[in-house]
């Protein structure tokens, strides 16, 4: 018992519970749903979500917000659109892409670190401005006529993953360990958890914070190249009202608004559970106009019965030490009588 508490009590796992909960639930109504095409298609579909959802991940562990990331995304897939449409090469257009998420993130984690304005103020401010930025860079237009070699990098696939899924695992991958296995990933806990603290330790704390935005915007540019892969052209609204969605799926992966718990796993784990709960309306045949209100109800539920959840397990093994603690307690009383 106190070993399944234990696991159970691991965030990651409550979140896998929920998605294959919600994975039965959907496809008792309709089968279509948990065949092995449709799992495969949603969990493509989740690879930008996903891939914004970790660099969020950063920030709010540090117990900040980034609201720019949508808009981040965009003028990162209007500078990669613009660029393909003239011919230019990946080595030039990556690296480009990537150069627009590092100057905004940047901005952002300067203005936050060094200026003192606080986070959700910063990256709103920059939310206009960058999306201004990307109407005037477009002149408005849609950015169309991707050359065909980059929208076919999409359906390319190794060991039946396709590609974008595979930037995303790696993504995940590298993240994770950064996190958990470097002095300076457990930094952005520390800065989340009692920043005064870690300024009274010597912890590089405005650093942590430039780099925790960096991080955010240069994974909106990483889901921007991703976009222009899937879709095949470039909208002038395109990130338009991502920021909530990424905000929500880190927070439905467990990543705490007030810094500090969390974790890049659950994050990407609360990314595929957003998109499945989108995906699954369709299979429910659910009209269109009711998708957000669903959506959000839906998404409402999961969290709060995750919480509910949670604090059950805590209470278990809140109790199951006590219990340990007082047969402890009788059995050295017994050994003392004993003596």
């Amino acid at each position: 018992m106190p070993f399944l508490i234990r696991v159970l009590k691991a965030r990651e796992l409550s979140i896998v519970l929920f998605l294959v909960g919600f994975f039965i639930l959907v496809g008792s109504i309709n089968k279509e749903f948990i065949t092995g095409d449709t799992i495969a298609l949603l969990i493509k579909s989740s690879a930008i979500l996903l891939v914004m959802a970790i660099g969020q991940s950063f920030v709010l562990l540090t117990a900040n917000i980034d609201v720019s990331v949508g808009s981040t995304m965009g003028l990162s897939a209007a500078v990669a659109g613009i660029l393909l449409t003239d011919g230019y090469s990946l080595w030039i257009i990556v690296p480009a892409v990537l150069l627009t998420g590092v100057i905004v993130g940047l901005l952002n984690g300067l203005g936050v670190a060094y200026g003192k304005v606080p986070s959700i103020i910063m990256t709103l401010g920059m939310l206009g401005i960058i999306r201004g930025t990307m109407l005037l860079f477009t002149e408005g237009m849609w950015i169309e006529d991707i050359p065909n070699f980059y929208k076919e990098l999409s359906g390319a696939a190794f060991l039946g993953i396709s590609l974008p899924v595979w930037i995303a695992i790696v993504l995940v991958v590298v993240c994770h360990l950064y996190m958990t296995r470097t002095k300076s990933g457990r930094c952005f806990y520390a800065v989340g958890d009692n920043e005064e603290g870690a300024v009274s330790v010597g912890l590089p704390v405005k650093r942590v914070l430039v780099l925790s935005f960096i991080f955010s915007s240069v994974s909106a540019s990483i889901a921007a190249l991703l976009f222009v892969m899937n879709i095949g052209f470039v909208p002038n609204q395109t990130g338009s009202g991502m920021e909530l969605q990424v905000i929500a799926a880190a927070v439905l992966g467990g990543v705490s608004l007030t810094g500090g718990i969390g974790s890049v796993i659950g994050a990407g784990l609360g990314a595929v559970f957003f998109t499945v709960i989108s995906n699954s309306l369709v299979y429910l045949k659910i009209p269109a106009y009711y998708n957000d209100a669903i959506s959000g109800f839906l998404l409402l539920a999961i969290v709060v019965g995750d919480s509910q959840f949670q604090t059950y397990i805590r209470n278990q093994s809140t109790r199951i030490n006590r219990n340990r603690q007082k047969g402890d307690s009788k059995g050295e009383r017994q050994t003392t009588t004993i003596t």
